[in-house]
């Protein structure tokens, strides 16, 4: 994580992150209005407390597709992917955004991450033609939403996505950069869409356990067809016998609670009562702006779908992400 503040956190109404987040704005005070924004396609996103990554060199693409479990050795230049390197026994460790743009693969990652993730990269590199680097302290990210027109000619990389644009702009040009991209919207907003979108993240729906059947991360951060791989093993065996252990779920949460569950709160079963044996936790909650309060949680496998679920004490019903 940088851990300088973002100059975006002096535009007027600015109110910071907390946790990972602490370097960015939560909001700048209509939460509501920031979600409708964004959902119009307008305005921006501050991201610029992700991590970034780049990899130069002729094998970049080949020795990425050894180590990622995306297919990566023919991604053509600007196509958007995302990839997850796991543990030997195919657990989450990292999860990386990815585009080429023909000479340097660029990736944003967690806050905090990008240190420990170049760590492992140096060491994969043995006689290949690359080059690692953090390049956090010189780019930044920032969001535009879906539809949006702002002119992105300043970034140095993009990433079209079904839901925006993901720019990466030079730190030292990020307030002059933004500020032709219209009112900005904060990170509870981003957030509230990203669980509506079922997309999971790092440290919030992952723990050391995590495997990427729970989170739906199969469809889009998973290559089914290639291998060699760290974890590979896992992710083969679990996809044929289909029964991950546990399985992400979104909660529509009773809205007359004035207290959002935090990350960590245990989930349990209604009928059981509030004592009753925890089946999940909370991963990330949010209040939407059409929705109410929401949340992704990571619960049993066995967990009934049909069940009514207490996040902490607050009743919650649940629609299914990953299947039983």
């Amino acid at each position: 994580m940088t851990s300088t503040a973002s100059p975006l956190l002096s535009l007027p109404g600015a109110v910071a992150g907390d946790g990972v987040d602490a370097p960015v704005a939560a909001h700048y005070g209509e939460l509501s209005r920031e979600q409708r924004e964004l959902v119009a396609g307008r305005g921006f996103v501050d991201l610029s407390h992700r991590g970034v990554v780049t990899v130069t060199g002729p094998d970049r693409l080949s020795w990425l597709h050894l180590l990622l479990t995306q297919h990566v050795s023919e991604l053509p230049p600007q196509q958007a992917t995302e990839a997850l390197i796991l543990s030997p026994h195919g657990h989450i460790e990292h999860a990386l955004y990815l585009v080429d743009d023909g000479t340097t693969t660029w990736a944003h990652v967690e806050p905090g991450t990008q240190g420990e993730l170049v760590a492992y990269l140096e060491k994969m590199k043995f006689f290949n033609r690359v080059e690692v680097a953090d390049a956090t302290a010189d780019y930044a990210v920032v969001h535009l939403p879906a539809g949006s027109a702002a002119d992105a000619s300043a970034a140095a990389a993009v990433r079209e996505l079904p839901h925006g644009r993901d720019l990466f702009l030079l730190r030292a040009e990020l307030a002059a950069a933004t500020a032709g991209y219209g009112a900005p919207s904060g990170l509870w907003a981003y957030e509230a869409l990203r669980i509506e979108a079922h997309r999971p993240r790092l440290g919030f729906e992952t723990d050391h356990r995590t495997i990427p059947h729970e989170l739906g991360w199969l469809e889009t951060a998973v290559h089914l067809q290639k291998g060699c791989y760290r974890g590979q093993e896992t992710v083969a065996r679990v996809n044929n016998l289909g029964r991950p252990p546990r399985r992400l779920v979104l909660l529509h949460l009773d809205g007359s609670m004035e207290l959002l569950p935090g990350h960590g709160t245990e989930v349990r079963v209604a009928a059981d009562g509030p004592e009753g044996r925890a089946v999940g936790f909370v991963t990330s909650s949010a209040r939407h702006h059409e929705l109410g309060p929401v949340a992704l949680a990571l619960v049993k496998r066995n967990t009934a779908v049909d069940a009514t679920l207490l996040a902490g004490t607050v009743p919650a019903t649940q629609d299914v992400i990953v299947p039983q």
